[in-house]
């Protein structure tokens, strides 16, 4: 003869635990639309006043001299491109490094010092930045040029990727690494080839953050880059950037470089999310780091 269990009394949810509950998630949901709310507003007036702004010429000409309508930045943009590219070159290898060295062979004295300053460089202004590129490498060249622009950038990128990467590495399983000891890997190849490996997402996130961060700054450049009103693409000679092009028309009296200022912003920030999201699509597609 089979016995049915009696079924346990389900106690009812006191209304204190109830509403406390409620008043917790209405205000979770309020904290991410105060976040989010001057986001959409900034990057919605930015649409309204620079789309509008943008045409064919803006994308392929180079600035007019003051009294002229029209003109653009096209120099510019491909000058930010060519200091970001040069910034990146040098950043990134030395971060990455740094960070590896941080996760797998800085539990000393050497690593304490190397993580401190790093947190200290975060919080450096950029200001700061330029004006110690402006003296270990302008003046050494004895003229402003683009590598200095991508030299002050690359000194903002570092300790961000250095610190990610060290993060990124530390959530890799310890037994990968033991398992690749046991079939006699080389620790350094065990480093790069599983560790980082395993790792590359995360890793690439925190360099597109640091590209994000240093992508947008106008005052390193104007100790280094200084700016140019013509095409350029010589490392060792001003160059144009769009964020300095855009300082220069902002302060500007003239209503058609205010419009081209407008502009300007619109598209340096549309390449910075254009960059980021490719770079996260590419990572989540599993194109970095396959076997």
């Amino acid at each position: 003869m089979s016995t049915v269990p009696a079924q346990l009394p389900v106690q009812q949810i006191s209304l204190y635990r109830r509403v406390t509950d409620h008043v917790m998630t209405g205000a979770a949901v309020l904290t991410v639309v105060l976040v989010l709310a001057p986001l959409v507003a900034i990057f919605g007036y930015l649409v309204y006043r620079g789309v509008g702004s943008i045409d064919w010429a803006f994308l392929t000409q180079t600035p007019k001299p003051v009294g002229e309508s029209g003109g653009g930045m096209a120099n510019a943009i491909v000058g930010s491109m060519f200091i970001l590219g040069i910034a990146s070159v040098i950043g990134v290898p030395f971060g990455v490094g740094a960070g590896i060295y941080l996760a797998e062979f800085g539990r000393n004295r050497f690593g304490s010092a190397i993580r401190f300053t790093a947190d200290v460089l975060n919080g450096v202004p950029s200001v700061v930045i330029g004006i110690v590129a402006y003296s270990i490498v302008v003046l050494k060249q004895g003229h402003f040029s683009a590598f200095a622009g991508g030299a002050a950038l690359a000194i903002m990128m570092v300790p961000t990727i250095s610190r990610t990467t060290e993060e990124m590495l530390l959530l890799v399983p310890q037994a990968l690494r033991e398992a690749a000891y046991g079939l006699g890997v080389p620790r350094w190849r065990t480093t790069l080839s599983i560790t980082l490996r395993t790792a590359t997402s995360g890793v690439i996130t925190g360099i597109m953050l640091a590209f994000a961060r240093v992508a947008g700054e106008t005052a390193p450049l104007l100790f280094t880059a200084l700016g140019n009103t013509y095409w350029s693409l010589r490392y060792d000679q001003p160059i144009a950037a769009l964020p300095l092009q855009i300082y220069v028309y902002a302060n500007s009296p003239y209503d058609d470089w205010h419009r081209q200022a407008w502009a300007g912003s619109f598209v340096l920030i549309l390449l910075i999310v254009t960059a980021v999201a490719a770079v996260r699509y590419v990572v989540r597609r599993g194109t970095f780091g396959a076997a």
